[in-house]
């Protein structure tokens, strides 16, 4: 199995299944795993010292997902299935998600199973299973690779008005970077706990030039040029994940409580303006579009072209590269000299 160099992965952190095991119920030792081998009312445990890894995959042409060559987990070119959305209940009443992936070989046996939890799971806690969901699954993985600006964010608009997001409106023109003035061709809103791949990232005001503070998800890509190549990328124009820049003092994880998210597309991604920082919009593809509303997903899957050719997504600097103690200093230093 092969994989086209010209298709960007994605990746997520998961628990192989092994981390997370049941202590109490009808399958006791045995590791979590797909759907049809699981029971409601069992209990499981995260082991002690367990960490997440970083699970790389692509979308191939069909829509379906393999394991990405550089994925630091798994084999590569394997078939990666989303299996269900998993409900767990502590013993304190709170609920958490696990969304449940399984890698295929060429055989059709299972290589791995991978648990991918939505909000942080406690070693030494007890998680009773109280629901396995199908139908939901394929949205919330979809809303996990969704890009999403926090209620009161500052949206430069084509007038060069300054806006905050919850008062944009279908319709109205935004400045992009690449092609000016675009009308904004859907919004969307949700409030989600601040947990997990959910928990925001804040960027402090002055830290990439920002004259406030930026909030946006983990995952959100945000467009920088710079002057020198500081970061080694062999090229100035360069896009940086906000999770990559976490420094524990200009640039933190903010989590815990609930966050009011909202989402901008266009008929092409473009990068806007937020906070005075280049950031993307949301790019439609096989994963996202099952975070957009059913009625509008038909008809907006069959009229926006201009996501096909992710021409953005070149510029995108791999993690590696932005392993410093503080690559958002080096950011903003390179583009000013």
């Amino acid at each position: 199995m092969t994989q086209s160099a010209d298709i960007p992965s994605q990746s997520v952190l998961v628990h192989p299944a092994v981390d997370i095991s049941v202590v109490n119920g009808a399958n006791l030792g045995d590791s979590l795993s797909f759907a049809a081998e699981l029971d409601p009312g069992d209990t499981y445990e995260l082991r002690a010292n367990a960490r997440r890894h970083r699970l790389s995959f692509v979308i191939r042409e069909d829509g379906s997902f393999a394991v990405a060559k550089e994925s630091r987990l798994g084999f590569p070119g394997a078939a990666l299935h989303l299996d269900c959305c998993l409900t767990m209940m502590s013993g304190m009443g709170q609920t958490t998600e696990i969304l449940v992936l399984v890698e295929v070989g060429d055989d059709g046996n299972v290589n791995n199973v991978y648990a991918l939890p939505l909000a942080q799971l406690t070693e030494r806690t007890g998680y009773a299973l109280v629901g396995i969901d199908h139908e939901n699954a394929r949205q919330k993985f979809a809303q996990v690779a969704c890009v999403f600006f926090s209620r009161g964010t500052h949206i430069t608009m084509a007038s060069g008005a300054q806006i905050p997001i919850e008062d944009v409106n279908v319709g109205d023109l935004i400045l992009t970077r690449d092609d000016g003035p675009q009308a904004v061709r859907w919004i969307g809103q949700s409030t989600m706990r601040a947990v997990g791949e959910f928990a925001p990232i804040r960027i402090k005001a002055g830290t990439l030039h920002n004259e406030s503070d930026l909030l946006v998800n983990p995952d959100h890509r945000l467009f920088i040029y710079q002057r020198s190549d500081e970061l080694g990328a062999g090229r100035h124009e360069v896009l940086v994940r906000a999770r990559h820049l976490v420094n524990g003092d200009s640039v933190v994880r903010e989590a815990g409580g609930f966050v009011d998210y909202f989402q901008i597309l266009f008929d092409r991604h473009q990068i806007i303006f937020a906070e005075g920082i280049a950031a993307e919009t949301l790019l439609v593809d096989t994963r996202t579009r099952a975070a957009l509303p059913e009625e509008l997903n038909e008809k907006l899957a069959q009229s926006l072209p201009g996501h096909e050719n992710r021409r953005h997504l070149k510029f995108e600097v791999s993690e590696s590269l932005l392993k410093h103690p503080d690559a958002a200093s080096i950011l903003k230093r390179a583009s000013t000299r």
